[in-house]
């Protein structure tokens, strides 16, 4: 199956793991980091678990979990990307009274760590079957089609990455984590996020420079 996404939207009714358990019919465009946050009285009804507040909470964070699963996991197909994005939302659910409303983490973050498990776990049960992850995946929709060459050799420099640094990048560069909460999804110290993230950001840099030279002249 081609790793597509009409118009930038993505629609779930239920997936082959849970046929019609997502409830809510979403179709949301391409998601951008910087949304703001479930607001405390919707979260504490979710936690209590009230329906329309989870339906809500789904709703807001589908988005955000489906682009990070989707540039992790793309190259298994739409499908498997449906099933996982409905796994950690299910987890989300599942879980959401343990959230702390005065812990050290935003609930994006804590959502994000779920979905980062979620596809970590799945390749590891099944690593033979490990993706080999297409540019597309990281090139928004939406973008400009003069923008487009370059967001694609971006895109093809961070596919090249190691796993331990494309994904402390996505989290940083494409999810707008600070390098606390990357290193709290990651269950790593502070110093490997910084040494992973130097390291890919150096890696891109040098990618860039030799498929676009012009472009990035005088950026050393």
């Amino acid at each position: 199956m081609q790793c597509t996404r009409p118009d930038g939207f993505f629609r779930i009714h239920g997936t082959r793991r849970h046929p019609g358990v997502c409830n809510v019919t979403m179709a949301q465009p391409a998601y951008q980091a910087g949304r703001g946050e479930l607001d405390d009285l919707t979260l504490r009804r979710a936690q209590q678990g009230e329906r329309a507040a989870l339906e809500l909470l789904v709703e807001r964070y589908h988005p955000m979990v489906h682009a990070l699963v989707w540039r992790m996991a793309c190259a298994r197909g739409e499908c498997h990307v449906a099933d996982l994005v409905q796994d950690a939302l299910i987890r989300v659910v599942q879980h959401i009274g343990r959230f702390e409303l005065v812990g050290p983490a935003r609930l994006s973050t804590w959502i994000l760590t779920i979905a980062t498990r979620v596809v970590l776990n799945d390749r590891r049960r099944d690593p033979a079957r490990l993706p080999e992850l297409v540019p597309a995946a990281f090139v928004d929709p939406a973008t400009a089609a003069a923008e487009r060459e370059l967001a694609a050799a971006v895109a093809q420099a961070v596919l090249a990455l190691p796993e331990p640094q494309r994904i402390a990048f996505v989290l940083r560069q494409y999810h707008d984590l600070d390098y606390a909460e990357v290193a709290r999804v990651l269950g790593v110290d502070l110093g490997t996020v910084k040494s992973r993230l130097s390291r890919a950001r150096a890696a891109v840099r040098d990618a860039l420079l030799r498929s676009h030279p012009d472009a990035f002249r005088g950026s050393r």
